[in-house]
């Protein structure tokens, strides 16, 4: 399993690395064209498909991921927009990708860790924004922790063993998977840029939505491992259409969008089992349906999610899609497939 150092290193610099990006594009950037904003997303997240590929190839991503945080400080010095946005979605979809490869393997048939990983970005994006909203004030302390956490990575993958090319478990049989689970993405994308909350500008209710979001994904990593992937997501999507139809009560919509967000994890497992030894490939698999899930909105299309009954729908077109993959992809019985280490750092 992943060293707990090792991620939680790797946690802290997911959330550092949006709160970078956001900061950057909202802050110094928030002048440029909505078209770098698409080419950001673009890069960031659409890239990290072709990229996984040569991820794949790599014994360990520790380097690539401290590569990415490098990347995306030096797009702090960049005089000029253009070479900045792609510096720091090239950047982003290193840092994702390396680290994302590194914990994915190592958590072999366990979600605890994926959820722990994949949770912080939404807080970061929060605070980046916020920051960049407040004013540019201490900017230089972004770049500055980016190449902090950099060197960081570095030492501490670089004490770890070298470990083999991704898991050496045998071909699932489950590649036909692939599909409805990235449809599974590109719906929870498309969800979380259409729907809306008249009651989100309220008070503090922005920060728990964000908090909701994040947990969310933690807590879907557990369950996954109490109850199944299977039964973790049908609970979790259940619960989470019922709760959507009650979405304009504050509380009832947050913890909607907690449920809601628990299968990401399990996406994320799910994927990796069907195309074994092929990490990298899988997470740009799924970074890629979040891009497609954003290009609706970017493109000015009008939103299909219209109010409660619409997300309830949406949270249990997503159970269908989940559940029959999920029963093909069973796990073994509990200690078959504990992973690999990352190695104690």
């Amino acid at each position: 399993m992943v060293s707990r150092p090792l991620l939680a290193l790797y946690s802290l610099a997911h959330l550092w690395v949006d709160l970078s990006c956001a900061l950057l594009l909202f802050g110094p950037l928030s002048g440029t064209p909505v078209l770098y904003l698409l080419l950001y997303n673009f890069c960031a997240f659409a890239l990290q498909m072709p990229l996984g590929l040569a991820a794949d190839r790599l014994s360990r991503c520790g380097p690539l991921a401290a590569a990415g945080c490098c990347l995306t400080a030096l797009a702090y010095l960049s005089p000029l927009p253009l070479p900045a946005v792609l510096a720091a979605g090239v950047g982003n979809a290193l840092f994702h990708l390396g680290g994302g490869t590194d914990v994915l393997r190592a958590s072999g048939e366990r979600g605890a860790a994926l959820g722990i990983f994949v949770s912080p970005g939404a807080l970061g994006l929060y605070l980046g924004t916020l920051w960049a909203l407040g004013g540019s004030a201490l900017l230089w302390t972004a770049p500055a922790g980016l190449l902090a956490l950099a060197w960081a990575i570095w030492l501490l993958r670089r004490r770890a063993a070298p470990r083999s090319k991704g898991r050496s478990a045998p071909p699932s049989g489950g590649s036909w998977a692939v599909l409805p689970l990235l449809l599974v993405v590109v719906l929870r994308s498309y969800m979380g840029m259409n729907q809306s909350f008249a009651w989100k500008s309220q008070g503090a209710w922005a920060l728990y939505l964000t908090l909701a979001l994040a947990l969310g994904k933690t807590a879907g990593g557990f369950a996954m491992d109490r109850l199944g992937p299977r039964r973790a997501s049908a609970v979790s999507l259940a619960l989470a259409g019922g709760l959507y139809l009650a979405s304009a009560l504050p509380l009832a919509g947050t913890l909607a969008v907690f449920l809601f967000n628990m299968t990401m994890p399990v996406t994320l497992w799910a994927v990796a089992r069907a195309l074994p030894g092929a990490e990298g490939f899988s997470f740009g698999i799924l970074t890629f349906g979040l891009f497609l899930g954003f290009l609706p909105s970017y493109l000015g299309w009008p939103s299909l999610l219209s109010g409660p009954a619409a997300c309830a729908a949406a949270s249990l077109l997503s159970l269908a899609l989940l559940y029959f993959p999920l029963g093909s992809l069973a796990r073994p019985a509990a200690g078959a497939g504990g992973g690999e280490g990352v190695g104690d750092a």
